[in-house]
């Protein structure tokens, strides 16, 4: 699902790197725009299942505290009980106290470092999810940035007067202001 959007991604970075620059456009190039929008579209859908994932782990991580809450609650109750049973004769009733007590301790120290556990494991992959979500979002802003500033910078066709030719000085002057990048990488080969 992830590798997916990183995927998604990858591809449309790619789309774009290597499409043809516009003429004199400086860093503006054209792609196919509904296959730019189809990518898109295919991250936007891919990404509410990663948010899914993580409302799924945050479920996980409250069975699991909820899960230790009770075995540290049934360990309780059954010290209560044991103790409750020796309460016959002082030395065992004492001994009971103490194991009781050792025993809710123990289950609650359990219960604590479970739920620290169980806290920082969620805590990890919620990061993890929000690091990789703001990376695709990134790259879905920078993707959506460059293919607007590509759309905006195509003007409508305009009639225009028939431009007499130039004369042979003109034409060495253009060609001398012609910069080897503005030339289309595969045309130079």
């Amino acid at each position: 699902m992830e590798n997916d959007v990183i995927e998604l991604l990858d591809i449309l970075y790619g789309m774009i790197t290597e499409a043809y620059r516009v003429p004199l456009g400086n860093d503006r190039c054209i792609i196919e725009r509904e296959k730019a929008i189809e990518i898109i579209n295919e991250i936007k859908a891919n990404l509410p299942s990663s948010l899914a994932e993580s409302k799924r782990l945050v479920a996980a991580r409250d069975e699991f505290i909820g899960n230790a809450k009770k075995e540290a609650e049934a360990l309780r109750k059954s010290a209560e009980e044991k103790a409750r049973s020796l309460v016959e004769e002082q030395e065992i009733v004492r001994v009971a106290r103490a194991r009781s007590a050792e025993m809710i301790s123990s289950a609650e120290a359990k219960s604590k470092e479970l739920r620290r556990v169980a806290s920082e494991y969620v805590d990890d992959l919620m990061k993890k999810a929000e690091f990789s979500l703001n990376e695709s979002l990134k790259s879905i802003k920078s993707a959506h940035t460059a293919f607007s500033s590509t759309n905006t910078s195509v003007k409508p066709v305009q009639q225009q007067q028939p431009q007499r030719r130039p004369q042979p000085q003109q034409q060495e002057q253009a060609a001398k202001q012609i910069k080897p990048e503005m030339i289309n990488p595969k045309e130079r080969s």
